[in-house]
């Protein structure tokens, strides 16, 4: 069984179990969220495409293409949004941004693989966290406008 498939599966029962205990305390979310996620995110990534990972908490990225170019990985499993510190963008040239299923039986979505710059001009306004708010949509319609060259290779 290949890492990535048993990852799938140990999420699924992650997700089961956070059901569960919202389900015993109605009202209150359990939801896996950041470091975890973003680890999830980044070696998800490093599955699919051809980089090699930092180490973790490397200030500014979290992986090299095989040509030189930082990739700043950005992961979610909900629908809506994600927040990107837009000064990431000095330390990285490109930004991966994947929602991930919670189930094995769904496909990982890559919802941004491009040049960090093309996101980093049309992020919101920046929050109290630091970080500016885009849309999981708006980032598919930045996305159709990418040049393959300009993505971060697929393996």
């Amino acid at each position: 069984m290949s890492p990535r498939h048993r990852t799938a599966e140990l999420v699924a029962e992650l997700h089961a179990i956070t059901a569960e205990l919202e389900s015993l305390y109605p009202g209150r979310r359990f939801t896996p969220d950041g470091h975890l996620v973003g680890s999830l995110g980044e070696v998800t990534a490093a599955d699919l495409f051809n980089i090699t990972l930092r180490p973790a908490s490397t200030t500014g990225h979290d992986a090299v293409t095989s040509d030189g170019r930082r990739v700043e990985i950005k992961a979610t499993y909900g629908n809506g949004g994600i927040g990107i510190r837009a000064t990431s963008s000095d330390n990285a040239a490109l930004l991966v941004v994947l929602r991930l299923p919670k189930s094995p039986a769904d496909d990982v979505e890559i919802v941004y693989n491009g040049p960090f710059a093309k996101v980093r001009e049309v992020l919101g306004p920046v929050q109290s966290n630091g970080a500016s708010q885009i849309r999981l949509n708006r980032l598919r319609m930045l996305q159709a406008s990418v040049a393959p060259a300009d993505q971060v290779p697929l393996r």
